[in-house]
């Protein structure tokens, strides 16, 4: 796990941006049946039937037995799933529900499918996204975007706003109900690192255009931008990121409490987990994370599926036996997520 951690973080790297790219592609096969829709425009045809769909205000959005979530996005995301604080609270929030989660992000990725593309192009990479999602049937999807795309700024605007509801139409065919995050603000760690208010500007922005596009759609939102870090630190503040953009451990911890708070208000009273029992579900979590990952996402895939697989004949079909280990986690999970009947 701590390698694909430096993997993922030293996207300066030229070299290991062709590393990620060559490890970072779907295991199912490309199908040209699924991809964005042809003739899609803003998606703003349909807002009525979605909020009929999946009505989602207030505090009405729960998770039920049965769901599957799964999560797409950017380096938000991805990064999510070596902590895996997030899904630990959910899963203790909801701990008489059985719930599954699967990690889909990828470091660098946009509403277009950039961060999937590999050597294809950003369509190849919309559909690929897609298609796996599509493969593990989900409930419910939660989408991270437009950290990247904020970027080109205030013109580029209108783009994004298209290639969102884009993306969102093509997730609309799975049924599931969908909640958007926004960005997180950039945090001011101070000089030698850039003043972050610039950036801040441009995040602003898109936060805004997300979050109308969700209530016209019906969908959640929940403003990562203004809850998670402060625009002001306030005395014996704790920085949540490490380089003003990328969180910290600390900071995925802390994203967890604002989205559990965000999406099903304050936690009822009632049984809970003792912090050693609450970290034993956790470590179950990241080893069914880590699992998961190389699952949809093994390394050297350029010698699995792509052009060099003639050098290693066979190889991939040993990557499904990954599925019976996530299994495996999973029932761990199920188990160490009962409560045994301790009060708050």
């Amino acid at each position: 796990m701590k390698l694909r951690i430096r993997r993922i973080s030293c996207h300066l790297c030229l070299a290991a941006a062709f590393f990620l790219a060559a490890s970072a592609r779907t295991t199912i096969a490309r199908s040209d049946d699924i991809g964005p829709p042809k003739g899609s425009q803003t998606g703003q045809s349909r807002p009525a039937e979605a909020a009929a769909s999946h009505p989602e205000s207030g505090n009405q959005f729960q998770l039920r037995s049965g769901d599957r979530v799964v999560l797409i996005g950017s380096t938000l995301i991805e990064r999510d799933q070596m902590y895996g604080y997030l899904e630990t609270a959910l899963t203790t929030r909801f701990y008489d529900r059985n719930i599954t989660f699967r990690n889909l992000g990828w470091s660098g990725d946009t509403v277009w499918g950039d961060g999937w593309a590999m050597f294809g192009s950003p369509a190849d990479g919309f559909r690929d996204r897609l298609k796996n999602v599509v493969a593990m049937k989900p409930t419910v999807i939660v989408l991270g975007f437009g950290t990247n795309e904020s970027f080109a700024g205030k013109p580029a605007l209108p783009h994004f706003v298209e290639g969102l509801n884009t993306l969102l139409d093509a997730l609309a065919k799975t049924g599931a109900r969908i909640v958007i995050f926004s960005p997180t603000r950039e945090e001011n760690l101070g000089r030698p690192l850039p003043d972050p208010a610039p950036q801040n500007e441009r995040l602003a922005i898109y936060t805004d255009a997300m979050r109308q596009v969700a209530k016209q759609r019906g969908y959640r939102f929940v403003d990562l931008f203004t809850d998670l870090i402060p625009e002001r630190m306030p005395p014996g503040y704790t920085p949540l990121t490490d380089d003003e953009m990328h969180l910290t451990e600390h900071g995925y911890q802390r994203l967890a409490e604002v989205v559990d708070t965000d999406l099903f208000g304050p936690r009822p009273a009632g049984p809970t987990l003792k912090p050693d029992e609450l970290e034993a579900l956790r470590h179950w979590i990241n080893k069914k994370n880590e699992l998961s990952f190389h699952r949809w996402r093994p390394e050297n895939f350029t010698y699995l599926y792509l052009f060099r697989a003639h050098e290693q004949p066979g190889t991939a079909a040993e990557t499904p036996d990954f599925e019976p280990l996530v299994l495996q986690a999973e029932a761990e999970i199920a188990k160490g997520r009962q409560p045994r009947g301790r009060e708050h």
